[in-house]
């Protein structure tokens, strides 16, 4: 290999496409891996260095001081593998090129990814923040117990741009929400923040079905362990931003250490390559599943949003413990994106840190389930999920006046 192409192969940023515009799938499949054949390679490298050898030190310690003044990374070897890894930054700018956005910064989870943005703000002095619930559990609960410092105002959406103050640094939204589903106008929401950065989390959605800075909103977060690996097998998180944001996000990661794995970078960036087909087939059951469970007398309510999607959440009649217990192909199990399906009690396990008061004024109610749809078959799924509900009621039970018939691919919308 000649010198010129060791530099290829150890730089952390590898190089954009010379294409100006591709359509998602053929982003999915090539971003962050267009210098691969001239590197002779079609799989992407795996770099587990923690540390890369240099006789400059001179010039490694011009580029660290760079870094130290505004957080930019050349085109260079890496210096130790805090700074950067070239594996991670391959998902890094593939991300980027599907989320819309100039850049990404990964980081450990997707609440290290979180904490990241609220340090880069409150290290600013901004350390309000406005949040429309329901959230993410624990996101949820890192702004509510201000474990960083962070003060936090909750919101409904018509309220976000009476809420903010000088010293508010960030809007933080979620849409599709965790667990309800409940869907915000995104650009509605941007309008109202004004000049203060919307945060946006796009875990549910995916940049398959919305890209939230199209809407206005400067920042986007990923647990990338969910959608984006889609195997259950990688835990990660990221932000997509401008360039200006991601270079204060490295700088905090650098300084925290909450560092994404070469080899979760190196899943992660497989997982982008099948992110559309896993996205669109398990919307597709996940729609099925909806449309038949607004038509159960089993159930009370159904929530799907009308963007689509994989997941589904609804509210049983009888006893939501029973359910999660009785499955038998679906996985009864915390979190969601995988290729399997999984079901889980909300008020039990991801929003258990959230006060009950605020879970259920968030539409978070007791009897709630959320159904993450896989890629198996849909009437095997149907079947499981027939026999964990129970027994039907009797033809003398009143239907549900919440749950009427689903239209399309949508079915009762939160």
């Amino acid at each position: 290999m000649d010198t010129n192409t060791e530099s290829r192969a150890a730089s952390a940023h590898p190089a954009p496409p010379t294409a100006v515009s591709r359509a998602l799938a053929t982003e999915a499949v090539h971003a962050g891996r267009d210098d691969l054949a001239g590197l002779g390679l079609h799989a992407a490298p795996i770099d587990l260095s923690t540390t890369y050898p240099s006789h400059d030190t001179r010039g490694e310690a011009a580029r660290i001081d760079a870094f130290a003044a505004d957080g930019a990374l050349d085109d260079g070897p890496p210096v130790y593998a805090r700074l950067a890894n070239p594996t991670v930054a391959r998902f890094e700018t593939a991300l980027a090129r599907l989320e819309g956005t100039e850049s990404a910064v990964a980081f450990a989870s997707g609440m290290a990814a979180l904490t990241a943005v609220l340090l880069v703000r409150g290290a600013a002095g901004l350390r309000h923040v406005v949040a429309v619930r329901p959230l993410y559990g624990c996101s949820d609960h890192l702004l509510t117990a201000g474990l960083l410092g962070s003060e936090v105002t909750w919101v409904d959406p018509a309220g976000i741009a009476e809420a903010i103050r000088p010293d508010t640094g960030l809007v933080l939204v979620e849409s599709p929400a965790n667990p309800t589903l409940a869907e915000l106008d995104l650009r509605a929401v941007a309008h109202a923040c004004g000049t203060v950065p919307l945060l946006a989390d796009n875990t549910f959605a995916t940049p398959v079905l919305q890209r939230p800075v199209e809407s206005g909103a400067r920042l986007v977060l990923h647990s990338a362990t969910k959608y984006l690996g889609g195997h259950g097998d990688v835990l990660g998180g990221v932000v997509a931003c401008d360039e200006e944001f991601a270079r204060q996000l490295r700088q905090v990661r650098f300084a925290t250490g909450g560092v994404l794995h070469p080899l979760a970078g190196y899943l992660l960036l497989r997982g982008l390559s099948t992110l559309p087909v896993r996205v669109r087939a398990a919307s597709a059951n996940a729609a099925e599943l909806a449309r038949r469970l607004a038509a159960d007398p089993r159930v009370r309510r159904v929530h799907y949003p009308r963007l689509g999607g994989a997941m589904v959440a609804f509210e049983v009649r009888g006893d939501p413990h029973a359910v999660t217990a009785g499955v038998r192909l679906i996985t009864p199990a915390v979190s969601l994106g995988s290729v399997d399906t999984l079901i889980q009690h909300p008020a039990s396990i991801s929003h258990r840190v959230v006060d009950a008061a605020d879970r259920r004024s968030s539409g978070v109610s007791d009897s709630l389930l959320r159904l993450s749809a896989g890629l198996e078959d849909v009437e095997d799924l149907w079947q499981d999920l027939d026999q964990a509900l129970g027994p039907t009621p009797s033809a003398s039970a009143p239907a549900s006046a919440s749950a009427p018939a689903a239209r399309g691919r949508t079915a009762v919308v939160s």
